[in-house]
């Protein structure tokens, strides 16, 4: 890809983030949004450096006080709070899927990536929140409630991912 394509798709990503953290049912201590639907889609379509580069992005100007996290929010104080755990696993997960996605064979497999990579971010995001809140309860407020939204949205990126590359190579 060119530099300029790069940087235009790391941007639109970025934004596609913005966009999706306003996508929310709120709960306590986590809404749950369709951010990682766009952090795990940036890495299955822009690769895992233009998808890691994106998400970092992403969190940076959240970080910078721009209100593209969740609800609006911005700010450092969200990457030490009850969510924290999950904005610092969405640079991994999108490397993680940027890495692996044109390895896994076949529909099943990808989707399995998806699976794992929510897992991931679940699993880092819980472990952040007990640290304020305890096992038991982040258990019950920072992952269970999540479970079935990550088998829908790992179905939904495998879905536009293989669409976005079928449109990808028509187009050319």
């Amino acid at each position: 890809m060119r530099a300029l394509t790069s940087a235009v798709l790391i941007v639109a990503f970025a934004a596609l983030m913005a966009v999706c953290a306003q996508i929310t049912v709120p709960m306590t201590p986590v809404s749950m949004t369709m951010q990682t639907f766009a952090v795990l889609l940036a890495g299955a379509v822009l690769g895992p450096w233009r998808g890691l580069a994106s998400v970092l992005l992403y969190l940076a100007a959240g970080a910078a006080g721009l209100p593209v996290l969740s609800d609006g929010a911005s700010g450092f104080t969200h990457f030490a709070g009850s969510t924290a755990g999950y904005l610092f696993a969405f640079p991994i997960a999108a490397l993680m899927v940027g890495l692996l996605f044109d390895r896994a064979p076949g529909l099943i497999a990808r989707f399995g990536l998806m699976l794992a990579a929510h897992v991931l971010i679940l699993t880092l995001g819980g472990g952040w929140l007990a640290t304020e809140i305890g096992l038991p309860a982040a258990l019950e407020h920072g992952v269970t409630p999540f479970l079935i939204g990550m088998a829908v949205k790992s179905a939904l990126v495998v879905a536009a991912a293989e669409g976005w590359r079928r449109w990808m190579r028509s187009d050319r």
